[in-house]
């Protein structure tokens, strides 16, 4: 099964309050269109915390042993260029330092979403967020909305 995810996160201060929406959709054998969102905030969190938040807990929704191909769409090139450009396999083999020799931010989230990436066939393509892209508006507002709840912006 194709599944397709788009993600985006937000936060209101970096570090302040913040949040992230997530869109998930497919479509059966029987041709019907799944969607599903995902969102939660967080009082005290950062902008690039919360975009692979969001790319982590779509995962992990898919986390049952399936094998799938997953596309990726976000806006963040933090999330999109670790995974395309390799960073994240450098990391991971030189004992999560970074090529400066400094230890990789966000640590804990990257070895989280590493563990629930493994299994499946992923692409990750960056979309140019604000420009009416459909279920990235969504998944932006899904996370403002969340960093709302936290502080007014």
């Amino acid at each position: 099964m194709r599944v397709t995810i788009y993600t985006d996160g937000a936060a209101r201060g970096n570090p302040g309050p913040g949040g992230y929406g997530a869109v998930m959709h497919y479509v059966d054998p029987a041709g019907k269109l799944h969607v599903k969102e995902l969102t939660q905030g967080f009082r005290r969190t950062t902008n690039n915390r919360m975009e692979l938040r969001a790319a982590y807990e779509a995962l992990k929704l898919l986390d049952d042993g399936i094998r799938r191909t997953i596309t990726f769409h976000t806006d963040s090139k933090y999330l999109q260029k670790a995974i395309t450009n390799r960073w994240l396999y450098n990391w991971k083999r030189n004992g999560w330092l970074t090529a400066a020799k400094t230890p990789v931010s966000n640590q804990d989230l990257w070895k989280a979403l590493d563990h629930v990436m493994t299994p499946h066939r992923l692409t990750f393509e960056w979309v140019k967020g604000h420009v009416g892209t459909k279920y990235n508006e969504m998944c932006d507002t899904l996370a403002k909305g969340e960093a709302m709840k936290f502080k007014k912006w």
